[in-house]
């Protein structure tokens, strides 16, 4: 199943045509298996299992973006994975996730890795990654573009529903 809107997968959550559950492996697949050079780390499917057994505690009315998948950029921290800042000698297990990815998974998002960036953030194009550049959503033989590639790729191939970027300048 494909959603083009958060409105459009939580209205299938409540009618039932889906769950969290088997939703969110789907996409985690997807991104495991991506072929855009989007991802530099994703959770681990035990991971996965944690956020879903968490969104089976709760009503679907209580969390606005109940087990809505998205995408971080790898300047942002998210605890359980590393932070690189498109940079491996920089990389570092941060101690806690950062206040916006906090509030994210506290409203039922759920987060499924982290995204290739131009290193530290400083590119114009998307394609200065020791990962490699990501490949455009649309033809593959043009850059993506932007130091946040990663994110803007996993949204427009439909792996996460939105993704957290950042703007250097």
């Amino acid at each position: 199943m494909e959603f083009n809107s958060i409105r459009e997968l939580l209205a299938a959550y409540k009618r039932g045509e889906t769950t969290p559950d088997v939703f969110l492996r789907q996409q985690w697949n997807k991104a495991k298996f991506d072929s855009h050079n989007c991802w530099i780390s994703l959770i681990s499917e035990a991971q996965l299992d944690g956020y879903v057994r968490a969104l089976a505690e709760v009503d679907i009315t209580q969390k606005p973006l109940f087990g809505v998948p998205f995408a971080i950029k790898d300047n942002i921290d998210l605890m359980g994975l590393s932070t690189t800042a498109g940079c491996k000698e920089f990389a570092y297990s941060p101690g806690d996730s950062a206040f916006v990815v906090k509030a994210l998974i506290d409203a039922g998002a759920v987060p499924l890795g982290k995204t290739n960036l131009d290193q530290f953030a400083t590119g114009l194009v998307g394609t200065r990654s020791p990962w490699g550049a990501c490949k455009n959503s649309i033809d593959p033989r043009f850059i993506s573009g932007g130091s946040s590639s990663g994110s803007a790729v996993s949204v427009a191939t439909n792996q996460v529903l939105f993704s957290l970027g950042t703007d250097t300048a």
